[in-house]
């Protein structure tokens, strides 16, 4: 899930915080961004367009070592966007395929690798995104920020969990509806689109 992602980012930045409280919080936020930031590629070439396994692993390297020899509130923003973007894109692969109905496993494309030029294959040691361990990963992430903040910022982190915790009641009927509805889209409108959002369901 998106919230588990971003929390994975959170969850660096907290511990970048203990060690640098004086960076503030802005080191914080920029680590749940770099979280979130591969999925904004959703409705264009999911998977492919914004998730760079490589390249952002490439980037953050140097980032997080500018970062270490001076520690700003900018140079460790942007090491920890950079990572958090990086181990987004890396840890896609352990979960479940790009199709609409990963709980069935016929996909073999996780994550496009564009260092080599190839798709890599799912792992499924997370089944599918909105699956119950997929909760429950969410559900530890949220634990360190929790426990540092309070205000704001622990608000937030609650509110990804509460978000998670429907996003997995509803994922499967979620597929159910969307079968539904498309059965009912004419096809002129089915042309506007994105196709991945319609194979599975026709």
């Amino acid at each position: 899930m998106a919230t588990t992602h971003a929390l994975a980012g959170v969850v660096l930045g907290t511990a970048v915080w203990a060690l640098v409280p004086e960076a503030g919080m802005l080191p914080v936020l920029a680590a749940a961004l770099g979280g979130l930031f591969p999925d904004f590629d959703l409705y264009a070439g999911h998977r492919k367009t914004l998730h760079f396994p490589v390249y952002f692993s490439a980037l953050a390297v140097p980032a997080v070592a500018v970062a270490a020899l001076n520690p700003t509130t900018t140079t460790l923003a942007v090491a920890l966007f950079l990572a958090a973007a990086a181990l987004h894109s890396a840890s896609d692969v352990l979960g479940g395929g790009l199709e609409l109905k990963p709980w069935l496993g016929t996909s073999e494309r996780a994550v496009y690798d564009h260092w080599n030029g190839r798709w890599l294959a799912p792992k499924r040691l997370i089944r599918y995104d909105g699956a119950p361990e997929d909760l429950a990963l969410t559900l530890a992430f949220a634990v360190p920020p929790v426990l540092a903040f309070d205000g704001l910022a622990e608000t937030l982190v609650i509110a990804a969990v509460a978000v998670s915790g429907v996003y997995v009641l509803l994922r499967k009927p979620m597929v159910a509806i969307a079968e539904t509805a498309v059965a009912a889209i004419p096809d002129h409108v089915v042309d506007y689109v994105p196709e991945r959002f319609v194979r599975d369901l026709r």
